[in-house]
């Protein structure tokens, strides 16, 4: 099967869903409906387009839970999740009078049983194929995959969670598929914590369940453990990374701009607003999205010049050109209105986001860094963490950014005394707020110092001094330091490709853990 990083997960997930969903259903020439769920709707629509669909043979995509017309004469694939409200709702669809000819089922996970008797005590004659094809998980860019559960981290980390365990059991479930769909059978490991242990259940969980799914292959063979390692961390591993000021081009878009289902607004030089949105048919968006800004801020430029020398275009005089000039360059580039679209898009965006910077960021970024990685820009330690802190606490800073910047003061010393803890919520005005920075203690994260001989212990960095880095973006996230440990272990840069081990569910973002912490 092709590699992750070869294909990409969207591209993987599009070809599993042809070669089982569709391929079973192209064996009859005639049109079919797409009946889909909520969930398999934003699954589709993450690795496919309507015209993808449309050259498979089908002509309608419908939503299972609304009312429909009937349509006897054509056949239904119906793409559900294997819950209840699902079954219940193709039930209706057979009961009393079908309002298709066939249908043809399929889960994107193991259906229960009671649930699958159900179904087909009702509607058994109406039912040509049923198949579970172990798909419940979103692919969100090439490398990176989400569990889609908004409630998951409040379900798991709430004190005396009554649904913490059906939770685990859900994404284990999730995470199975994963592996199924990228064909891997994978070692799993996991990050020891304190109480609540969740990443060793996940772990265990996992694996048995790995057991189980690879008992049998397809051609009646036991499936061994490939090369491929699972690694299953929480957050106390590393608090810090969602904390700070990311300075990558997507993290800082969605950190610092307002973009809503992945919509960014932005208001061209008339005054009008226009919408663009930010996915994986971008292509712009696609390259420059991990770029670090300044780097983004490089490209830009070069890619309108070549554009215009590769149409026999005037080039610009000077050797540099700022951001916000460049939209009148491309105005006088006849014929690529199209494909000037993209581009102008992230003129705005990149030039929106350096605003931001230059306003207020680029000082909190310091301050931020020095917190992080425990010395300055010039590898001098910082001994008094609280000199650090007070500018930022004393500036005019939204209070967002100053509970971010406390957090970082209190990760740096492994927790506070709740004297101190106080002073600080206190100057930062969140008295009745304080559960941002107190509920981190539920993730295993200490906020109160203790005196205990079993207290909480920095792990060991790499040494990454020689490095090459950008002084407001110093540190370096410890799930790579974990991974490249791991990889190297296994010997699996000799063999593999290095990449494969960056398919990740993706944790909450700042704005996200702020509200989950509030939440607890």
């Amino acid at each position: 099967m092709a590699t992750g990083a070869e294909y990409g997960l969207k591209k993987i997930v599009w070809q599993r869903i042809k070669d089982t969903l569709i391929a079973d259903c192209r064996k009859s020439e005639v049109w079919k409906i797409l009946i889909l769920d909520h969930f398999t709707t934003r699954l589709l629509s993450s690795c496919c387009k309507m015209s993808d669909l449309m050259s498979e043979g089908i002509t309608i995509v419908e939503d299972l839970y609304k009312n429909r017309e009937p349509v006897p004469e054509m056949k239904a694939i119906y793409f559900m999740t294997p819950a209840a409200k699902c079954i219940d709702a193709f039930i209706n669809d057979f009961k009393p009078n079908p309002k298709y000819k066939a249908a043809y089922v399929f889960f994107t996970d193991y259906c229960p049983d009671d649930l699958f008797d159900k179904m087909k005590k009702n509607c058994a004659k109406h039912i040509k194929v049923c198949k579970e094809i172990n798909i419940s998980f979103l692919p969100l860019e090439a490398q990176v995959f989400s569990c889609d559960n908004a409630e998951a981290f409040k379900s798991i980390y709430t004190p005396n969670s009554q649904d913490r365990d059906h939770t685990l059991e859900m994404i284990a479930d999730q995470i199975v598929t994963l592996c199924a769909t990228l064909d891997e059978y994978p070692g799993v490991r996991y990050k020891t914590s304190q109480n609540p242990n969740c990443g060793k259940t996940l772990a265990e969980l996992v694996d048995n369940k790995l057991a189980r799914h690879y008992e049998l292959d397809e051609n009646s063979k036991k499936k061994g453990k490939t090369q491929a390692q699972l690694l299953i961390v929480d957050r106390a591993l590393d608090p810090v990374s969602p904390i700070l000021h990311e300075l990558t081009y997507q993290a800082m878009a969605y950190d610092l701009i307002p973009i809503k289902d992945n919509t960014y607004e932005y208001r061209l030089k008339d005054g009008s607003k226009k919408d663009a949105l930010l996915n994986e048919e971008d292509q712009l968006w696609v390259k420059l999205r991990h770029m670090h800004i300044a780097e983004v801020t490089e490209q830009i430029p070069k890619l309108v010049k070549e554009i215009s020398s590769s149409r026999g275009e005037k080039k610009p005089a000077e050797d540099k050109i700022s951001i916000g000039g460049l939209s009148q360059l491309m105005k006088k580039m006849p014929g690529f209105r199209k494909q000037m679209a993209q581009k102008t898009v992230h003129l705005c965006l990149a030039e929106d986001l350096m605003s931001h910077y230059q306003k207020n960021v680029e000082k909190l970024c310091k301050a931020e860094q020095d917190l992080a990685v425990g010395a300055d820009a010039e590898g001098q330690k910082v001994k008094d963490p609280m000199r650090t802190l007070l500018p930022v606490l004393l500036h005019p800073h939204d209070t967002a950014d100053k509970i971010r910047a406390v957090l970082l003061y209190i990760f740096s010393l492994n927790g506070t005394t709740a004297e101190n803890l106080n002073k600080l919520i206190q100057h930062v005005k969140i008295e009745d707020e304080k559960g941002y920075i107190l509920n981190w203690e539920h993730l295993g994260v200490p906020i109160l110092s203790t005196p205990s001989l079993f207290s909480f212990r920095k792990q060991s960095r790499r040494d990454r001094s020689d490095e090459e880095t950008y002084k407001v973006s110093r540190w370096t996230p410890v799930i790579k330091d974990i991974m490249e440990r791991a990889a190297e272990a296994q010997g699996q840069f000799s063999g593999r490709s290095p990449e494969r081990l960056a398919a990740h569910c993706l944790c909450p973002g700042w704005g996200q853990l702020l509200r989950n912490a509030l939440r607890l």
